[in-house]
């Protein structure tokens, strides 16, 4: 599993933009690629969590232009090892 960190700032592209990676995320979830994501609960930021390689998640983040968007800042990915999970 890989844990994706993501930043933002109050650009007011991030918003315009969010509707749309939303959808995207909902279908990845739908596929079971994606097991959780939400922001962090002062809005500085989200956690996503995949179940997918490294190379399949950097597709993804290369066909959804939110990560590329004014106001989200990847902070980083990281492996991921749970001892419980879903």
């Amino acid at each position: 599993m890989l844990v994706l960190e993501l930043s933002f700032s109050p650009a007011p592209e991030r918003l315009a933009a969010r509707p749309a990676h939303r959808e995207r995320l909902a279908r990845l979830h739908r596929d079971k690629v994606l097991l959780a994501a939400g922001p962090w609960a002062d809005g500085s930021g989200a956690l996503l969590v995949f179940d997918a390689t490294r190379g399949r998640l950097d597709a993804l983040m290369a066909g959804d232009p939110y990560y590329r968007t004014p106001g989200v800042r990847v902070v980083g990915v990281r492996e991921w090892h749970p001892v419980v999970a879903p």
